[in-house]
């Protein structure tokens, strides 16, 4: 038995020497693996980053669209131009998406947070000639209530991309799709009252400059920039206004802002409570104006006349008041929104999308808006010519209600509408251009020296509404269609409701020809899409 005892001991010493000694062969023994934790602080999708104290959260979203009855702008909308001859786009297909991230952390004076949104988007009116954008839509840092990049406007309230697949369609100040830069600071003041101040990119509109006509029949007249060719391109372009096809005349390109000195000043004052939320804003906006046209008419030999001076700088502004309301009592989920807006010098704050002037044609008819931040003209050669900028004045309302039929079936009614006004100087300048024929031998009264003509009245508005229905499939998927109707009630060139040669706003040689009716406008359009978020 003994004998036994021995040898089972001396075997396991053994074993255990053996051991020991491949134990000694081996590599350190690895650390234990750090996993990724979930972090709960700022809500559902963030993890901690390891080895740090930063929550990270990525998601993004993409989006396949398709839409009839914009003239092939799924952005702008129907009255972009739109000439509707057989060249005309009516369809278009759009596709687009969005990888976003969303970092934040604990400091001494509350969260750090930085957050990116980058995208593509790409589309196609049938030309086989899909054009792909890439771009970001955010990129902003906030801390102890400072926003600073590219987030959103502090002026915004009303909300066109929550209840149309077709924001861009009608007048809005919502600059949430593509972002605005903006330099903020907001005050919590307690029981759901916020107050914030910020410094803003201005939201810049053409300024008109009526100037010298130009001369020799169709051509080239600058309504919205006074540069030469030499000068007339990349960050410095101001393309004068093309009178050679409709298109082109009925939208000339923005211009002649001098240089951003400051930026738009903008403040709210906000409540949110569990019924709603309601806001007020206002901003300040510089109308500072390049120069006065030169001694000729002839944009390609005219050159800067900075002796000749330029019109003194003046403030724009706008005003706005929302509100929004939640209608539990009727379903789960129906709310309501709406705000009205009024401005002088700053008309993006009521057109963001659609930042030149409007029209469309029809047939032999066809209907326009000029859309601007002022009109001016004169020339150094004329005495008694030069004006200072003549502001323009607008308002309009939006409105919206969703109603949900079930928790994933929901259907939205709004509506929008704005009006356009010009004062007498500087409707009489653009009634003058406007009926002018830009013939080299009878010629025109520039600037302050501009007559009335009999019936023409630049003063237009426009007004839209529409139904949305969306079905979520699921959470994070959904579908949904939208019927739109809108309408231009056109600006009008004259006595006569036609429009002369070489007006300036039809080509002589176009679909709308010398003599075509100006008259309203109107425009159906469909419009479908399916959307998947990555993440809630």
């Amino acid at each position: 038995m003994k004998m036994v005892k021995s040898l089972l001991l001396g075997s396991a010493a053994g074993m255990v020497a053996v051991t020991a000694g491949q134990a000694a062969d081996l590599p350190v023994k690895a650390k234990p693996v750090e996993y990724v934790k979930i972090c709960s602080l700022y809500g559902a999708g963030f993890y901690y980053m390891p080895g740090t104290d930063l929550c990270i959260k990525v998601g993004g979203w993409v989006r396949a669209e398709m839409g009839w009855g914009g003239g092939g702008n799924l952005t702008w909308g129907p009255f972009n131009g739109t000439l509707n001859t057989r060249t005309t786009n009516n369809e278009a297909f759009r596709a687009r998406g969005y990888i976003t991230a969303d970092v934040r952390n604990q400091t001494e004076y509350g969260t750090a947070r930085g957050y990116i949104a980058v995208g593509v988007s790409t589309n196609d009116a049938g030309l086989q000639a899909a054009t792909l954008v890439d771009n970001v839509n955010r990129a902003f840092v906030q801390w102890a209530g400072m926003t600073a990049g590219l987030a959103q406007s502090f002026y915004d309230f009303y909300s066109a991309a929550a209840v149309t697949l077709r924001g861009g369609y009608l007048p809005s100040e919502d600059t949430g799709d593509p972002g605005w830069f903006t330099w903020g600071y907001t005050a919590q003041l307690g029981n759901g009252f916020s107050a914030t101040v910020s410094t803003e990119a201005r939201r810049v509109m053409q300024i008109i400059n009526t100037g010298t006509p130009q001369s020799g029949g169709t051509g080239t007249l600058t309504m919205g920039g006074f540069l030469p060719a030499s000068l007339n391109t990349g960050a410095n372009a101001y393309p004068a206004l093309n009178v050679s096809s409709a298109a082109d005349a009925l939208f000339p390109d923005p211009g002649a802002y001098g240089g951003m000195q400051t930026g738009d000043f903008v403040a709210n004052l906000r409540l949110d409570q569990a019924w709603g939320s309601a806001q007020i804003m206002g901003a300040l906006h510089e109308v500072n104006a390049s120069y006065y046209a030169g001694t000729t008419g002839s944009t390609t030999s005219t050159t800067l006349t900075p002796a000749g001076g330029h019109p003194s700088d003046t403030w724009g502004w706008a005003v706005g008041a929302g509100l929004k309301l939640n209608f539990p009592m009727i379903a789960q989920g129906d709310w309501f929104q709406a705000e009205v807006n009024a401005t002088e010098g700053a008309t993006r704050y009521l057109f963001f999308s659609q930042n030149t002037n409007w029209g469309m044609v029809h047939g032999n008819s066809a209907g326009y808006g000029v859309l601007s931040d002022c009109v001016y003209g004169g020339n150094a050669a004329t005495a008694g010519s030069e004006t200072n900028c003549n502001l323009t004045s607008a308002w309009s309302v939006n409105a919206s209600f969703e109603h949900f039929w079930a928790p994933n079936w929901h259907t939205t009614l709004y509506g929008a509408y704005a009006k356009v006004m010009y004062n007498t100087q500087a409707n009489n300048m653009l009634c003058s251009w406007e009926n002018s024929g830009l013939n080299a031998t009878t010629g025109i009264a520039t600037g302050a020296l501009a007559a009335a003509v009999p019936g023409c009245n630049n003063n237009w508005s426009t007004w839209g509404i529409g139904s949305r229905t969306q079905w979520d499939v699921t959470k994070t998927f959904y579908l949904g269609v939208e019927v739109l109707y809108s309408q231009l009630n056109t600006a009008t060139v004259n006595s006569t409701g036609l429009f002369p040669a070489n007006s300036g706003l039809l080509s002589s040689s176009g679909p709308a020809s010398t003599g075509a009716s100006n008259s309203n406008q109107s425009n159906w359009a469909v419009s479908v899409r399916a959307h998947r978020d990555f993440l809630p």
